[in-house]
């Protein structure tokens, strides 16, 4: 009995480590594969993506922390050059142009989002609190630097680079709230509660 009770716990912690890897590579492989499909606005330089999406699913499946793994790790492959960006481009020009604020405040959405799904997984209404939130995060940190860059005023990138987008980020929000709980449960995430890392 001794002895299975010590080897036990040893290869339940292997099995976990390896869950958390695979679902780390597994959420940054769709966001490198979905990341890219965009739409352009004729009015914005800022086109419309799914990145977003992908980053609000993916706080269900791995919890704050890994997601915001997954998305540094996304963004380093884009920051080597692969084509990972919107409109399947790369490079480090791409987080230095007038797009590069969104990005940057991605990280921030995929922890405050995932906080929230993490400490109110059952309270949907508080998790879309949250997610505005952290959408507005990434508003602020978009906007300030569109504004630099194109050296206009604040107001001005605001007016083009979020104000088209309100419609479209709402509705991810309300289709990841959705199916997030979803995918979490059909990839038996009840016993993997990402909280108690």
């Amino acid at each position: 009995m001794k002895n299975i009770t010590t080897t036990n716990p040893n290869n339940s912690s292997r099995r976990f480590t390896t869950r958390r890897l695979v679902l780390i590579a597994m959420v940054t492989a769709v966001t490198c594969i979905l990341a890219p499909f965009s739409i352009p606005i004729p009015v914005s330089p800022v086109p419309i993506s799914l990145t977003n999406l992908v980053l609000l699913i993916s706080v269900y499946v791995l919890g704050f922390k890994d997601a915001t793994i997954s998305f540094l790790i996304y963004l380093l492959l884009g920051a080597a050059g692969l084509p990972v960006f919107s409109g399947f481009s790369g490079g480090l020009g791409k987080i230095a142009g007038p797009t590069g604020g969104y990005l940057v405040g991605f990280i921030f959405m995929t922890i405050i989002a995932g906080i929230f799904v993490e400490r109110f997984l059952d309270k949907r209404f508080l998790i879309i609190i949250g997610m505005v939130l952290s959408t507005a995060v990434t508003y602020i940190f978009g906007t300030a630097w569109l504004a630099f860059q194109m050296e206009i005023p604040f107001t001005a990138a605001l007016s083009i680079g979020v104000i088209p987008y309100l419609p479209g980020d709402t509705a991810k929000i309300i289709l990841a709230v959705i199916t997030g709980p979803i995918l979490r449960a059909r990839l038996h995430l009840q016993a993997f509660n990402p909280a108690k890392k």
